[in-house]
């Protein structure tokens, strides 16, 4: 992964010693980036729906400490997130970074056969549970010697993934968002970065309440010969992200070769990614 210091303020900032909130710290690549940034020498404030899965994720990390907090929020809810700042600052005493992961999917479905509630769940998780939490936590972070926010957008935001059309949508509208961010804030103290994961080995589709665990099953076995990232592996890729401020960078060889492809022939590239999902929309 490379870093454009074109558009860096203050050069590369290491996580050790930082407080850093992460989204989706209950499961999957958030989960692993929580536990690698404990283990790298930061505190983390652990934000999640689900209160058991934030449990496992602190036994994981060796039990109850100062270091780790857990925080029950529903990232789509302005009111839950809009009490969260204060909770964090008074667990840890302040806030320097800020790295949003939580995502869901949809069904593997045409948009035709989605219902409006569907897709308006997908938005308000992917893109407003970021705004929400970049809003909302921007004033502290401005406050800091140095800070840095990294939102996780997907392949699927630059190469259309059929059966995932409005889940791509809701990333491609947090890639905008991110980088226009960025450019609001070049010159502040405030640096902002944008992760675009391939496919990741994760249990997002259950997770999302897409599949149930069968058809999951059913899934991987059709999907045996892609080639997924783990999860550990995205998470280092993320935090590799955040503490070098990048413009773009990429979890997955498969989402940083889609992306070269997409710049060149957009439409080939979308068609390659029909012709290997197609029997997963079937």
């Amino acid at each position: 992964m490379s870093v454009n210091t074109n558009w860096q303020r203050w050069g590369t900032v290491k996580v050790q010693g930082k407080v850093i909130v992460v989204t989706g710290a209950g499961n999957g690549m958030g989960r692993d980036v929580t536990l690698q940034l404990l283990k790298a020498g930061a505190s983390v404030a652990a934000v999640d729906l689900n209160k058991e899965m934030l449990a496992e994720t602190e036994a994981l990390a060796g039990g109850k400490s100062k270091t780790l907090s857990l925080h029950v929020v529903d990232v789509s809810n302005l009111t839950q997130v809009a009490a969260l700042p204060a909770a964090v600052v008074k667990a840890h005493g302040h806030v320097d970074g800020l790295i949003n992961v939580a995502g869901i999917i949809h069904k593997f479905r045409r948009v035709e056969e989605l219902t409006y509630e569907e897709i308006h769940k997908i938005f308000n998780v992917n893109f407003f549970g970021s705004l929400h939490m970049v809003k909302e936590f921007l004033p502290l972070l401005k406050k800091r010697p140095e800070a840095q926010i990294l939102n996780v957008s997907s392949m699927g935001s630059y190469v259309p993934v059929p059966g995932q059309t409005m889940y791509g949508a809701s990333k491609a509208a947090l890639k905008l968002f991110t980088e226009g961010l960025r450019m609001e804030l070049v010159g502040t103290k405030v640096g902002v970065s944008l992760v675009f994961p391939g496919a990741v080995s994760t249990n997002i589709s259950t997770n999302s309440g897409a599949v149930t665990p069968k058809e999951a099953k059913a899934m991987a076995a059709k999907a045996g010969s892609f080639k997924m990232t783990s999860s550990p592996d995205a998470a280092a890729k993320i935090i590799e992200g955040f503490e070098g401020n990048v413009y773009h960078g990429f979890a997955g060889n498969d989402a940083q070769m889609m992306d070269r492809i997409s710049r060149l022939v957009p439409e080939q590239a979308a068609k390659i990614i029909q012709k290997q999902m197609a029997s997963l929309l079937d």
